[in-house]
């Protein structure tokens, strides 16, 4: 069987989250005698398009972008030629021009579409879209969301419910190589506190001002690993609030980030929108066996981390109950290991890359 995977973006141009989910299925597929190949666009379609981990990314010329969304005229005779060789077409939703690619060019087999998330910030747009968008998801054959929480929120899901099914999200801990006793030393001297600690890109919808704001009582150093365009804007934050225990790390390697979640007290993830459908930063915090502090948005995030079991979650932009819960974890009111326990057996049961690939393969055979 042959499968190939349409999303806007894609290895070696950008490895996000969506991208490494797509990357994930594909690899993992193979061992089950599926062949994949992924199409997107690139500004540099020959040099980008590439043999990745046993299968091929294909890239069509980027003709422009708009609201975030990548155009492309090379891309329809890419998809024509890619879709007739592919048993099934895999769509990762949101690409409003991916709809264009399938209404025009019908590829006339199986079609399924990974429902990443809601289109939340383009607001006046999604108007316009949204005939385009229940034309599309009307058309394919099955819709796949990645929470069951995603799914009972969404009201576009609420629509094809009858053809939804879920798959949650799933990362391989053999990604995640563990950090050696010296650099998890010298992190513990430059932080001998607890610590809590955020891993992710500083975007509006982080929720990392609120965060910010519950810093100022609590009694451990708060770690803030990751780049991104609010950055200024916090750093000002912190700098105004006269703030000591809140400390910006910028960009850091994969190994720093396995020795800090080793030894954080917990994870912290404030996300305060429906922009945040998952978050496989917190997959990576249960991978660990970390308990986790997030926020009731209606999305994965509280599938991910379940209030009182593997952490706690509290309600968007209340820097007070963030606060609170911080404290919890410091002052031992909230059983941290216990709830880091409990991270690790949900990580084992729902959210590994190998659970995830076996259903997304099942999916496909039943197609």
């Amino acid at each position: 069987m042959r499968i190939l995977h349409v999303f806007k973006t894609y290895y070696p141009d950008s490895f996000g989250g969506v991208e490494r989910t797509i990357h994930a299925i594909a690899k993992g597929a193979l061992a089950h005698g599926i062949q994949s190949d992924v199409l997107s666009l690139s500004h540099d379609p020959v040099g980008n398009t590439v043999k990745f981990d046993g299968h091929m990314a294909y890239k069509a010329r980027l003709t422009f972008e708009f609201a975030s969304t990548g155009f492309s005229r090379d891309a329809f005779s890419k998809f024509k030629a890619l879709s007739a060789k592919a048993d099934i077409v895999h769509y990762h939703f949101p690409w409003p021009f991916m709809d264009l690619l399938h209404l025009l060019h019908p590829p006339g087999k199986p079609t399924i579409v990974t429902y990443h998330s809601d289109i939340v910030k383009q607001k006046l747009l999604l108007q316009l879209y949204k005939p385009l968008m229940h034309r599309f998801l009307s058309s394919v054959t099955r819709i796949v969301a990645t929470s069951p929480n995603y799914l009972e929120s969404s009201e576009v899901l609420q629509r094809y419910r009858g053809k939804t099914e879920i798959i949650p999200i799933g990362l391989d801990e053999a990604d995640y190589p563990r950090a050696p006793t010296a650099l998890k030393d010298g992190w513990k001297m430059r932080f001998p506190k607890p610590f809590f600690l955020f891993v992710g890109v500083l975007r509006y919808y982080k929720g990392l001002h609120t965060l910010i704001k519950a810093a100022k009582h609590v009694n451990a150093d708060i770690l803030i690993a990751g780049e991104g365009p609010m950055e200024r804007e916090l750093k000002a934050q912190v700098s105004e609030a006269g703030l000591s225990n809140v400390h910006f790390l910028g960009s850091i390697t994969d190994l720093d980030k396995a020795a800090l979640l080793e030894l954080c007290t917990a994870f912290v993830f404030p996300s305060h929108l429906r922009s945040e459908a998952y978050g496989l930063s917190l997959v990576e915090a249960a991978m660990f066996g970390k308990p986790m502090i997030s926020c009731e948005i209606g999305t994965g995030t509280s599938f991910v981390n379940k209030h009182g079991e593997t952490g706690l979650v509290v309600p968007p932009e209340d820097a007070s109950a963030m606060m609170s819960a911080m404290n919890a974890y410091v002052d031992g009111s909230a059983d941290r290991v216990d709830h880091g326990a409990k991270a690790a057996a949900r990580y084992q049961a729902e959210m590994r890359a190998e659970t995830m690939v076996e259903r997304y393969c099942r999916s496909y055979q039943n197609l």
